[in-house]
């Protein structure tokens, strides 16, 4: 069962995920609203979060828009999510339940959410931008390993 997260978690993930590969230049909210298919208004509030957490800056003016701020080798998906999701462990005490099932259940639960944790914590977007790119290489190479472009030109 895949981690479900809330639109605007994944708004803001592709947001952070579109600035920081293009750190040099500033992208407007209408080309990233576009590219990932997002209400525009629903993404404004997204960004305004994101500037307030100085993960991203908004540049004014004719050519602004908006640009990665953070160090993507230190700004991890739990910086990002964090913002938008309730990440707190409930770290509530199983002791007062009444059955050794019922404790060991939490204990178990426990222990996977800080699992999780732990992982969002380790992927920063660099490593997360590096595991899109290799995904972008595959899907150009084509399914057999040969470069789509070639494959495609030799049948013609």
């Amino acid at each position: 069962m895949p981690m479900r997260l809330q639109k605007s978690t994944m708004c803001g993930l592709y947001a952070v995920l579109e600035l920081a590969a293009n750190p040099d230049r500033q992208v407007s909210a209408g080309d990233i609203a576009d590219k990932y298919d997002i209400s525009l208004n629903h993404l404004a509030k997204v960004l305004r979060a994101l500037v307030r957490a100085r993960l991203i800056e908004s540049v004014r003016g004719p050519g602004g828009g908006y640009r990665f701020a953070g160090n993507p080798k230190r700004v991890t998906l739990l910086d990002i999510i964090a913002l938008f999701e309730d990440t707190g462990l409930d770290l509530q005490e199983a002791a007062s339940d009444d059955h050794e099932e019922s404790r060991a259940l939490h204990k178990v639960l426990r222990d996977i959410d800080e699992i999780a944790m732990t992982t969002l914590r380790s992927v920063s977007i660099t490593s997360l931008l590096k595991v899109i790119d290799t995904e972008r290489r595959k899907t150009e190479r084509g399914p057999n390993g040969a470069s789509a472009r070639h494959s495609s030109a030799g049948r013609a």
